[in-house]
């Protein structure tokens, strides 16, 4: 029986083929040392039976002695390859192009991620609703909606999460640690993707495009939430009153109501509120902060969706339209106060509806 024996040269392309390891886009910083348990049996059976044809690839011993050390922040690899790739992010080397857009990458597997954002390509199926995802982080993430599982656990308030990097984002509120800024305005984040998400306030990017309307967002979970408009999907109810809703904070706001939980208080006056970001607009009542700045007349705002109104004092948009006699309002809370004209609703009877006796 002949076996093939390729030659010296491609010993070393198929050992470098072999080598290229699937990384989640974003998660450059988190390459292990060890390797991590694959999340698709059949995958891992695939691989193992290429891996067998005929050629043997000696990978590198994960042996201390064959570890590999980054000279610039010392981490460790058991990898050359692993090693090759962390590199990249000291020196910026961004190889990996997509041919539609231009972004560029660090490594091959994060391109290809990225250009099933392109394709609609969505090869990880939850068993449970049938949703897709591109990577399978993302379905080992939306499974936890329907197990409940939170294994990350805030060492000081023993809050759990069911993401990691929403771990990361809460501990700030302990440390106050904001280590990414932005060139522009100065503001901080936690995370670098949260800097990158606040940089499009600034270009005005809005990559994330809906193909039944052709409205734009600027991340992709606000097009998956929009997306729901058309399909009328309300996926999250509350178990006390059954009300549903098309996204779990917004279920997780709501529960709020029957509880009256408050859990975030001003350090100021001491008063509480349901929200981070309603407490983060009230401390600007007590420091004076106005943030957002028109381009045109130099204003300041202290709120964004206060900005976005002033804008269309500048270019006449009037985006909210009454469908009874086609009366235009830049605002949608003008225009249910001018939809009351017509149905004979008071407004103080309206406000009564509100009011619990």
């Amino acid at each position: 029986c002949l076996i093939y024996t390729p030659c010296r040269e491609q010993q070393f392309k198929l050992k470098q083929e072999t080598e290229d390891f699937m990384v989640a886009e974003h998660d450059q910083d988190r390459i292990d040392s060890k390797p991590e348990p694959s999340e698709s049996p059949d995958l891992e059976e695939n691989t193992r039976i290429r891996n067998s044809d005929a050629v043997t690839v000696q990978e590198d011993s994960p042996s201390h002695e064959s570890s590999h050390f980054c000279e610039t922040c010392g981490k460790v690899f058991t990898r050359r390859a692993n090693l090759k790739a962390h590199l990249r992010i000291h020196t910026g080397d961004k190889s990996y192009s997509c041919r539609l857009c231009g972004r560029s990458y660090f490594q091959r597997s994060d391109l290809t991620v990225h250009m099933r954002k392109h394709t609609g390509e969505k090869p990880f199926v939850c068993e449970v609703c049938g949703k897709g995802f591109i990577q399978s982080s993302d379905l080992t993430i939306h499974i936890r909606t329907h197990t409940g599982e939170k294994p990350f656990s805030c060492d000081i308030c023993q809050t759990t999460f069911s993401h990691a990097h929403s771990l990361t984002h809460h501990m700030s509120t302990h440390t106050g640690e904001k280590p990414h800024s932005c060139d522009t305005c100065g503001k901080s984040y936690v995370q670098r993707s949260d800097l990158t998400v606040h940089m499009r306030i600034h270009t005005g990017e809005r990559p994330y495009i809906c193909k039944t309307c052709g409205k734009s967002f600027s991340r992709c979970n606000y097009l998956t939430d929009h997306m729901r408009i058309h399909t009328g999907e309300k996926r999250y109810s509350c178990g006390t009153c059954g009300k549903s809703f098309t996204k779990s904070c917004s279920l997780t706001l709501h529960v709020r109501t029957h509880t009256g939980e408050k859990p975030f208080s001003c350090s100021v006056c001491g008063k509480s509120f349901t929200t981070s970001s309603t407490l983060t607009l009230h401390v600007r009542t007590h420091t004076g902060e106005k943030p957002f700045a028109c381009e045109i007349c130099k204003k300041t705002f202290s709120q964004a969706n206060s900005l976005t109104y002033h804008m269309r004092t500048h270019t006449g948009e009037r985006p909210f339209t009454c469908q009874v006699c086609e009366k235009s309002f830049t605002q949608s809370s003008i225009l249910k106060a001018h939809t009351r004209t017509h149905t004979g609703e008071s407004l103080s009877l309206h406000m009564r509806c509100h009011v619990t006796v």
